[in-house]
């Protein structure tokens, strides 16, 4: 490897459009690993403004830091991501939004059967209370408690 395929922290923010600040904090979350210089000073690989680009880009679509993580914990670290990685990701990420949009609604659904209910009693909910489960505690909000 070649010093020239190094970048210091202050080029790889310049190239990212990352703050220094913001660089340490996701390489103490371990989404890129600087090499350390003989005199202690972090250089980065070129691969790591694909990473962390790859993290903006992933936090715009909406995914959490934890999902961000996940995904390229997968991945070798210093290694660009290939066609094939991408594709698999975007699998991952495409069943995750799928998940999500599916609990929607089903909780659009629910709502909508509630309101058109028209019960307005939590004793009698079909939906929260079926049953009336939670008045075999006692009287009170045992729910909230």
């Amino acid at each position: 490897m070649r010093s020239t395929d190094l970048l210091s922290i202050g080029e790889l923010a310049r190239r990212t459009g990352l703050s220094v600040s913001a660089i340490r904090y996701y390489e103490a979350r371990g989404l890129v690993e600087p090499i350390r210089t003989g005199g202690n000073q972090r250089r980065f690989l070129r691969g790591d403004i694909r990473r962390l680009s790859f993290v903006l880009i992933a936090q715009n679509l909406g995914l959490s830091l934890a999902e961000i993580e996940g995904e390229l914990d997968r991945l070798p670290q210093g290694r660009n991501p290939t066609a094939a990685d991408w594709k698999r990701i975007s699998g991952r990420v495409r069943s995750a939004i799928d998940a999500r949009i599916a609990t929607l609604e089903k909780t659009r659904a629910d709502l909508d059967g509630c309101i058109g209910c028209g019960c307005l009693s939590l004793k009698k909910c079909r939906l929260y209370n079926l049953e009336d489960r939670w008045g075999e505690g006692g009287a009170g909000p045992r729910v909230l408690r």
